[in-house]
């Protein structure tokens, strides 16, 4: 759901913004944009990944959820990916007080967004699909995950230049990531977070 405010707002004015309660937002070209209340499955699977990515030796301060992200657009615009894997770089800048890592700061390693009713919201699908997957690679992010409990598939975005090359993985498949060449989880795994 998009907020109406009475002009669009910049990043600052997005990062001090506050309407008295706990809705969380993403700004979209300079607008509001609600981020609706998450299948309890797509909590359960990022819980999952951040405790995989823990055993694999990715140090706690380097892994993050609700983690801000400035990403090009025609506007002002900041996602907030479901999990953040930074790089030593780009955790300790966005570790040092900025409440959202700007654009002249380094991309962190990996970003993973867990589609919201793929099938029934086709607008939120085409987000995670066609929006972020552009911002992302423009931001020069080396990965971005896409993982989708509707169609039971993990998309793994790899850069390559400026353009993102994917890989899509199901049931007993292997994840090949080129970021953690030692992960060792299959796509039903990780849908089903690991149950």
């Amino acid at each position: 759901m998009t907020i109406a405010t009475p002009k669009r707002l910049t990043l600052e004015e997005y990062l001090a913004y506050d309407d008295g309660t706990d809705t969380r937002y993403e700004l979209v070209d300079g607008v509001l944009v609600e981020m609706g209340a998450e299948d309890p499955l797509n909590s359960t699977i990022i819980s999952f990944l951040f405790a995989v990515f823990l055993g694999m030796g990715i140090p706690h301060y380097r892994l993050a959820i609700g983690h801000q992200i400035a990403v090009s657009s025609t506007k002002a615009t900041a996602r907030q990916p479901d999990l953040v894997v930074h790089t030593e770089a780009s955790a300790a800048a966005i570790l040092s007080g900025s409440r959202l890592l700007m654009p002249e700061m380094p991309a962190p390693m990996l970003v993973v967004e867990v589609v919201s009713s793929s099938a029934t919201d086709q607008k939120s699908r085409d987000c995670d699909y066609k929006e972020k997957w552009a911002e992302y690679a423009a931001r020069q992010i080396a990965e971005y995950w896409i993982v989708d409990p509707t169609a039971a598939t993990v998309l793994v975005l790899t850069l390559e230049g400026e353009q993102y090359r994917e890989a899509e993985f199901t049931e007993r498949q292997m994840i090949v990531s080129p970021s953690f060449p030692s992960l060792l989880l299959t796509a039903e795994q990780l849908l089903k977070a690991g149950r």
